[in-house]
């Protein structure tokens, strides 16, 4: 069972801050091989949504942004992850379940968009978002704009 927490960036603790940082780095750059700079400087006035397991580890992930920071209209859902352990176990699925309802009581009613890797179109798509323009590369990996 993941045990789901929601913090504005200046409630974590340093520990959480290098579990999300370390985790986002082992997952985005290392497993994806992709180099980039993570701390992009958007934490600061996101949301940070927190997965951990029965044993306190972190192995859920998402970045919960307002209007404004990553678009200009609208509101945003990004550095969406699982560890590779809990992969093909559901947490994907509540990760996204729990951050659409957290986005909901953060900005209520506003619509959300998201830049969703190709390979992952039709599991958004299973939470209602939809694509919103054409693919195009992020770090030289496939997305697509996709808005809920």
């Amino acid at each position: 069972m993941i045990n789901f927490r929601c913090k504005p960036f200046h409630e974590l603790t340093a520990s959480q801050l290098y579990a999300i940082m370390a985790l986002r780095q082992e997952v985005f750059i290392v497993e994806q091989n992709c180099p980039y700079l993570d701390a992009d400087g958007k934490d600061f006035r996101g949301w940070h949504l927190m997965g951990h397991d029965d044993d306190g580890k972190l192995v859920a992930y998402a970045r919960l942004l307002p209007k404004g920071v990553s678009y200009e209209h609208f509101p945003s859902i990004g550095r969406i992850l699982t560890a590779s352990v809990a992969r093909r176990t559901g947490a994907g699925k509540a990760l996204m379940k729990n951050a659409l309802d957290y986005m909901e009581q953060l900005f209520p009613g506003e619509n959300i968009k998201i830049s969703a890797q190709t390979y992952l179109r039709s599991f958004y798509e299973s939470f209602g978002f939809i694509v919103s323009g054409e693919e195009y590369l992020e770090d030289d990996i496939p997305h697509y704009p996709m808005v809920r």
